[in-house]
């Protein structure tokens, strides 16, 4: 049996190429996704299925944008273990936060691309806004600045095409924290976990992701205080609605320096 908890993010693998009526033997390289287990004070929370790197900035950034706890000094520790299937993340945390957990339970069945399966209560899985109170603005240019970074700092999907990456920018555009996960929504925690480690403010900057706008990126930012949402593709209905209440301006389309601007332009200077 293969060792899950030990997989790299992406290794080679071969294959057989048809083109016409020929084949060959070819091998490429190919991203992994493994069964990640959030376990908070002894209690599985849920499953995720993850890029298996970077999972300190996973578990933190997920805590804080599920808003689980509202600090990273809340986590007490944090420890990373690996089984044969899978790897548990096992955190603890002060009494009023450990009940929150208890109080939004999820299903342990977490899919890639959905960062709100598994959630088994509508309440839960929309809440309330976090209303954005940066007033910071940004320029047209800082914004095609960072989106034109982004893909050479992605190592894991320039060999495999295969994986998402989001990263937080500073004001004049250039990128400070690049993560990558076959998961956007685990993209962007990895991004947001990092920050809070590292003690940076996110909103002062903002964020651009290689995916489309979800309700649940737009949630995840609007929770870090972060006044801007970049995106590579269109935003979902629910996204905007959410950006507009929230006071965080939602961009899609950023596509070299053309974009649509969905949501509070004014914040947005050419």
């Amino acid at each position: 049996m293969t060792d899950l908890g030990r997989l790299p993010p992406a290794q080679s693998r071969g294959f057989v190429r048809i083109d016409g009526g020929a084949s060959s033997q070819e091998s490429a390289q190919v991203a992994e996704e493994i069964p990640v287990a959030f376990v908070y004070g002894g209690k599985p929370h849920v499953v995720m299925m993850c890029t298996p790197a970077d999972l300190d900035d996973l578990a933190v950034g997920f805590t804080l944008s599920e808003e689980i706890a509202s600090r990273a000094s809340d986590i007490a520790r944090l420890d990373v273990v690996r089984h044969a299937r899978g790897i548990e993340v096992q955190m603890e945390l002060p009494p009023e936060a450990q009940a929150r957990v208890a109080n939004r339970t999820r299903a342990l069945a977490g899919r890639t691309g959905c960062g709100l399966c598994g959630i088994d209560a509508i309440e839960n899985a929309i809440r309330p806004p976090h209303i954005v109170t940066s007033k910071a603005t940004f320029t047209a240019a800082a914004i095609t600045r960072a989106g034109d970074a982004l893909a050479a700092q992605q190592p894991v999907n320039n060999e495999t095409r295969s994986v998402h990456a989001a990263a937080w920018a500073t004001a004049d555009g250039t990128l400070h924290v690049v993560r990558e996960d076959v998961g956007r929504h685990n993209a962007l925690d990895k991004v947001i976990g990092s920050l809070a480690r590292s003690n940076t403010d996110p909103s002062s900057g903002f964020f651009v992701v290689t995916s489309r706008a979800s309700y649940e990126l737009v949630q995840k930012v609007a929770v870090s205080g972060s006044p801007l949402l970049a995106a590579v593709s269109r935003p979902t209905g629910l996204a905007i609605r959410f950006a507009e209440d929230a006071g965080l301006t939602l961009v899609g389309l950023l596509r070299g320096a053309t974009a649509n601007v969905y949501t509070h332009s004014a914040r947005i200077t050419l």
